[in-house]
């Protein structure tokens, strides 16, 4: 009688243990989810033409309508107004960052995120890294409509370049705020509509649509200290060719100054999670 041997199987390949795959460093991670923020805006359009349809209805309508009345002409009202409507239309549009990291924390991608051995705050930063593509978008089209409108800037092609360069970074930290209300508020709903109440605010009381000189002087105080102001004036001098270095030093003090309030914040709050 023979005894049956137990049967075994060879080791192959595919058994042996592997090395295990490098850990992903912060940049990687976080340019990992700024591409997935690039898709994103691939498969939801309304969020590029919403970026494109605000610039181009404020441009004309208040070149055409109230153009003349502030500044005598509606050219001479498109070569005040253009640097800020692009501020205005970047800032608005800064609104769906929160937005969008509102959705994915109600669909649960946050609870997922910190599962992985990622820096966990990589996926904010890489959300609002990948809506650079938006910022570019929306401040690129008022420009283009306002060149065929017959807007001239002095200060060329370099302050042009400048300018745009300046407001991709201002959109960036300009975010932060709609990032801190999308980590803090339970609906995308929600966060939508603080988002733009706050952002609309801003723009609102800033010397985007008119010289803040014009203003009482508390109210021209007010509005010498609001980013919106700080960054369109930026801009103008950038376009004109005449920024001084008060001028582009006040511009980054609002960039630094947002960055460090809103960003820890929106930290602290991602960290928590929802209670």
């Amino acid at each position: 009688m023979t005894t049956s041997q137990p049967m075994t199987r060879a080791r192959g390949p595919l058994a042996a243990p592997g090395e295990r795959p490098p850990r992903a460093g912060a940049l990687s991670a976080s340019m990992t989810f700024g591409w997935r923020a690039l898709l994103k805006i691939k498969h939801s359009p309304n969020q590029l033409v919403d970026a494109l349809m605000l610039p181009v209805i404020f441009t004309l309508s208040f070149t055409y309508l109230v153009g003349g009345a502030i500044a005598g002409s509606p050219g001479r009202y498109l070569h005040f107004f253009l640097p800020g409507v692009m501020v205005m239309a970047v800032a608005l549009t800064t609104a769906y960052t929160g937005i969008v990291l509102n959705q994915d924390v109600d669909q649960g991608v946050f609870d997922r995120v910190r599962s992985l051995p990622v820096w966990q705050s990589s996926v904010l930063v890489g959300a609002m890294l990948g809506d650079v593509v938006r910022y570019a978008v929306a401040s690129v089209v008022p420009l283009l409509l306002g060149l065929a409108l017959g807007f001239r800037p002095d200060g060329g092609v370099g302050g042009v370049v400048l300018a745009l360069l300046f407001l991709q970074l201002f959109a960036f930290c300009l975010a932060w705020i709609g990032t801190f209300v999308g980590v803090s508020v339970r609906t995308p709903t929600a966060a939508q509509t603080l988002s733009w109440t706050l952002l609309f605010i801003l723009v609102v009381a800033s010397n985007v649509m008119v010289p803040q000189q014009t203003m009482p002087g508390w109210l021209e105080g007010l509005i010498k200290v609001n980013p919106i102001s700080v960054a369109t004036t930026a801009m103008r001098g950038l376009m004109d060719g005449t920024a001084t270095a008060g001028q582009m030093g006040w511009a980054f003090l609002a960039c630094a100054v947002l960055v460090a309030v809103f960003a820890p914040l929106t930290m602290y709050r991602y960290g928590r999670g929802r209670h």
